[in-house]
């Protein structure tokens, strides 16, 4: 009974912090520590493009391919992560912790099965995946090494994403940060030590991640037990169809996305091999730096959602708006400052990664193109997760399947018959105006049914 008063306070407070507080004020220090967590995962994400760039073209080019299946994992992390972390943030906007809670279950033992299921596939099937994947002859073996021992962790991996979301939709997004900065700031001692010290090569890389990924496990499962608004615990693990399709519902457009990603990652590969294993190591390149900046929006993101979920529960849509938009500015600057900084340094960057002249050549282009059209990101990506925390399933899982699948896989596949490579290098900019395109009317439309706290619900 003491635990249950006490998770039911810890449950009160944050709904008055999170509907309360002022919304800019909010936003920013839920997002700190979710741009941190970003940013650490992913300059460890290049710290391993780094390292493994000293090995050798094809062993960075094995990167690009690990890089499918790694996006494979987090797609179902966070689709169980979002999925029960969107529902769970209206639910608590509800005051209704006791569906909270077995959202919170489920979606965490969803993720742990999952993960199980990934691993064995994988492991089973791992040369014709590769190859199916991308790999030339030379690359796949270097591809098969990494991709091992990541693979037998796959269900710490996807379970590790899925804690750290739903930690955040609770508004705990500090916790959530610790765990995964504490593995990745491991990765940075153990990669090195185990690539060149222990001799084990590309082996060493992913054995690294595989360990750090599990460490970040640990700490994320503590920090639930021990700091989540609701308790996690296998007696709240009761799926019903209901809740199952509430998790479907809140964590398709994540699962749309990072699949569509994967496939996407895995068209560039293809439509890259004809030019050899420099165009498909520049490629990797440039979408880990992407990534890199990408990651600061992602983490605003991240910080906007359950504010955005908290407050669309408890029906204060004037608090939504005012957050969206607040957000809209801030990544629409941040990503021009970074367009300009990348479109100057854009051959230095490669060339920190790889120095052969034909990846640098290749990779540089590609990434000046991208800083074209790269700050529209800012409104696609923050509009996009608005929809998706509002549990619009439909319009949310259309657009995120729009840049990454719709738009990107044929263009990118299309446009090299008729440039060569540079149409590998222009079809993300491409992809990105689309994607804008597609999306302007959409969230328009949305925006102007969330007018004051008199809005509808829209479903």
């Amino acid at each position: 009974m003491h635990q249950e008063q006490v998770s039911h306070a810890r449950a009160d407070a944050k709904y008055r912090q999170m509907t309360q507080r002022p919304v800019e004020g909010l936003i920013l220090r839920l997002s700190l520590p979710a741009v941190i967590s970003n940013l650490v995962t992913m300059a460890y994400n290049l710290v391993d493009t780094f390292f493994i760039g000293r090995l050798g073209t094809a062993q960075s080019g094995a990167i690009g391919i690990a890089f499918s299946v790694m996006t494979i994992l987090q797609a179902v992390g966070f689709f169980f992560g979002n999925g029960s972390g969107n529902t769970l943030a209206r639910e608590l906007g509800k005051h209704n912790e006791e569906r909270a809670s077995k959202l919170l279950s489920i979606g965490f033992f969803g993720s742990v099965f999952s993960g199980a299921l990934i691993a064995v596939l994988g492991l089973a099937t791992l040369r014709p995946l590769v190859v199916m994947l991308g790999s030339t002859e030379t690359i796949a073996p270097y591809a098969i090494e990494y991709l091992t021992p990541l693979l037998c962790a796959a269900p710490f991996v996807c379970a590790s994403f899925t804690m750290n979301g739903l930690l955040r939709y609770q508004g705990q997004s500090a916790f959530a940060m610790v765990g995964l900065v504490s593995g990745a700031l491991l990765n940075l001692a153990l990669a090195p030590y185990l690539i060149f010290v222990l001799k084990m090569g590309i082996l060493g890389a992913g054995l690294a991640t595989a360990i750090c990924q599990t460490v970040s496990f640990c700490i994320l499962l503590y920090m639930s037990r021990r700091h989540s608004v609701i308790r996690l615990s296998f007696h709240s693990f009761k799926p019903s169809v209901l809740l199952i399709r509430e998790i479907l519902g809140g964590g398709l457009p994540s699962l749309v996305r990072q699949g569509a990603s994967s496939i996407a990652v895995t068209c560039v590969n293809l439509a890259a091999n004809p030019f050899g294993d420099a165009a498909i190591a520049a490629m990797a390149i440039v979408m880990r730096i992407m990534l890199f900046i990408n990651s600061v929006i992602v983490g605003l993101g991240q910080g906007f959602q359950p504010v955005c979920g908290y407050n669309y529960g408890a029906g204060l849509f004037a608090r939504v708006r005012r957050g969206y938009w607040f957000c809209i500015r801030i990544s629409t600057a941040l990503l021009a400052v970074f367009a300009v900084a990348l479109f100057i340094a854009a051959p230095h960057l490669i060339a920190v990664f790889r120095s052969d002249p034909a990846v640098i050549a290749v990779g540089a282009f590609a990434l000046r193109i991208q800083c074209f059209t790269c700050a529209l990101n800012g409104f696609n990506m923050m509009s996009n997760m608005m929809q998706q925390t509002m549990g619009m399933t439909g319009i949310a899982s259309f657009l995120a399947l729009c840049r990454l699948g719709l738009f990107l896989a044929p263009t990118v596949l299309i446009l090299p018959h008729v440039f060569g490579v540079l149409g590998v290098q222009m079809a993300q900019s491409v992809s990105d105006v689309l994607s804008f395109l597609v999306t302007m009317p959409f969230q328009r439309f949305i925006l102007h049914r969330l007018k004051g706290d008199s809005a509808i619900r829209i479903h």
